[in-house]
């Protein structure tokens, strides 16, 4: 069993196919369920004019979506497609804590509404990922 393992590894190097590992998509899928809900609850709590849970949540989704860049397989189409769209979420969710806790909480509602946006329009393609069995 160990041999045929390492046969098809070496053959997969050899022909320069990557072999893909189920931890990886599983993380990234968990890391992307999480953002998903701090993302909501992010406009949720902006919503009811809690600026504090708006930044706070914020920082979740960037800890999330950074995550998640850092764990896409390098050659996965489903994951250069979301990689942008992870990328923006980041740069609103910086927006929403350059701020700072002063701000009205209606001020920083703008860009978390487009934060959560952006990780929902990631989420379709780190869905895709997952469905295609990468």
């Amino acid at each position: 069993m160990m041999k045929q393992m390492l046969c098809a590894v070496v053959l997969a190097m050899a022909v320069g196919a990557a072999p893909i590992l189920a931890a990886p998509t599983q993380a990234i899928q968990e890391h992307g369920k999480a953002m998903l809900r701090d993302a909501e609850e992010m406009v949720m709590h902006g919503g009811m004019g809690d600026g504090g849970a708006i930044r706070h949540h914020c920082a979740e989704v960037t800890k999330h979506a950074t995550a998640i860049l850092g764990l896409l397989p390098k050659g996965d189409e489903h994951g250069r497609a979301a990689a942008p769209f992870l990328q923006e979420a980041i740069t609103h969710c910086k927006r929403v804590a350059d701020m700072g806790d002063k701000v009205d909480p209606g001020a920083s509602l703008n860009p978390a509404v487009k934060a959560r946006a952006a990780a929902k329009e990631a989420m379709k393609h780190l869905s895709a990922m997952r469905d295609s069995g990468a």
